[in-house]
């Protein structure tokens, strides 16, 4: 694992053997993929932003930067690294990054997760005298997570709930947060989990094959960007976080790092809502299992484990 300082500033501290840093070429082919620089690619990406590449994920590399590296005139991984270290303030960095992450979402993910919101999460809230909670979807992409989380509670009020929220959405990407924050979504976006019913009363048309979120729905998020790899100190605390189907992308080290620090951020009695297929159960002593619908989620312990 990479020091402290390496993590935070994602400066990549070694450099594989080049003669030709800025090579001019096509783009990264696959077959072409010197083993060396490919494992130094791997180093920097983890480094960066938590990302574990495999060891035979050329193919991904080729796919998804071979037309960024062909934009700059760089024929090879040594090179784009390189390029990184010499140019910190060009934007690379960040491009590399946005290339390399999954933004795989849709609305109403799994379903299940907004049940349990609406049939245990929010009422055991409000028999807690909470009025007000704070709910952080953690590496929400293109926003329709911490949309779905308000249109379960705005139908969790309709029924009679009385709670509130503040809730943040981050993402890596500069390019994913903007689009979270326009609320603005074609009809192939549109088509990914949200049921008419919900696009009508939810959303409005803004031009052809374009829908929009309501005011409603859109005041109570906020979204910024944020490497879960970075300090969460800054969010605050909360009583509901979202980080699902994420971790998987990160080594056990950095996975058992996050959930630690997540957990701090939550409340006592707070819940956390992971993937189907993140188990988080010698991850953290301080979170109990829930289970419900079928499902696992994770509640924060009250101290003296009431």
């Amino acid at each position: 694992m990479a020091p402290a300082r390496q993590r935070a500033t994602g400066v990549y501290d070694h450099r594989p053997p080049l003669r030709r840093p800025f090579t001019q070429g096509r783009g990264v082919s696959s077959t072409q993929i010197d083993p060396e620089q490919y494992r130094a690619f791997r180093q920097f990406l983890e480094q960066s932003c938590g990302i574990v590449l495999g060891e035979n994920k050329q193919y991904l590399v080729n796919s998804r930067l071979g037309q960024l590296m062909q934009r700059e005139g760089i024929a090879d991984l040594g090179g784009l690294l390189w390029r990184i270290q010499d140019r910190p303030m060009g934007g690379l960095r960040g491009r590399v990054i946005e290339a390399m992450t999954t933004n795989e979402t849709q609305w109403f993910r799994d379903n299940y997760p907004f049940q349990i919101l609406q049939e245990l999460v929010f009422p055991e809230l409000v028999k807690r005298k909470k009025q007000q909670i704070r709910v952080w979807s953690a590496a929400c992409s293109s926003g329709q997570e911490p949309y779905s989380v308000s249109i379960a509670l705005q139908e969790f009020q309709s029924r009679g709930g009385r709670l509130e929220a503040e809730i943040l959405g981050t993402d890596i990407s500069p390019a994913m947060v903007n689009q979270a924050r326009l609320a603005q979504y074609n009809a192939s976006a549109i088509s990914r989990g949200l049921s008419p019913d919900r696009l009508s009363r939810y959303f409005h048309s803004v031009e052809p094959e374009v829908w929009k979120v309501r005011p409603e729905i859109h005041r109570r998020v906020r979204t910024q960007q944020h490497n879960l790899l970075e300090s969460y100190a800054a969010l605050g605390r909360f009583d509901l976080i979202f980080c699902r189907n994420v971790l998987i992308y990160f080594s056990t080290e950095s996975r058992q790092d996050i959930v630690r620090r997540i957990c701090q951020q939550l409340q006592p009695g707070g819940y956390l809502v992971v993937g189907a297929s993140e188990s988080l159960a010698r991850h953290n002593d301080d979170l109990e299992m829930v289970r419900t619908h079928g499902a696992v989620i994770y509640r924060r312990r009250f101290p003296g484990g009431r």
